[in-house]
């Protein structure tokens, strides 16, 4: 819970998942900006430089509770909030920075794809967020 306190503030929202009075899994949101140079081809393409972005932070899940659905679950609900955002505010896509290899193919396994400089970094545009596998 102390990781999910420290992701909130003026800069970011974060948002958490409960079991009773539990914190199981939590994720925060922020809006940034991505250099084009660092976006993938499809995020270029008829895109401003730096690109806006939402940047999803630290997402995270109690090591008890893996492999219930709930990172795929809170994924989603990070898509979905990006999506309604991105109808008023011109967000192009929904970023996030693996700090595994693990995370990695996650984020890949849903649409995401790596940054042409930075592996780990990985992204999806609002059109292909549409069309995730969630």
């Amino acid at each position: 819970m102390r990781h999910a306190r420290r992701s909130e503030g003026r800069t970011a929202r974060t948002y958490v998942v409960c079991a009773g009075s539990r914190v199981v899994g939590y994720y925060a949101l922020a809006s940034g900006v991505i250099l084009r140079d660092a976006a993938t081809a499809r995020l270029q393409r008829n895109a401003p430089d730096p690109i806006p972005i939402m940047l999803l932070g630290r997402l995270a899940v109690d090591r008890d509770w893996l492999g219930r659905g709930i990172a795929r679950g809170m994924l989603k609900d990070a898509l979905l909030r990006t999506l309604a955002a991105s109808e008023i505010a011109g967000i192009a896509a929904l970023v996030t920075h693996a700090l595994s290899d693990e995370a990695r193919r996650f984020y890949e396994h849903h649409g995401f794809a790596p940054s042409p400089l930075h592996p780990r970094t990985l992204m999806v545009t609002m059109r292909e967020a549409l069309t995730a596998t969630l």
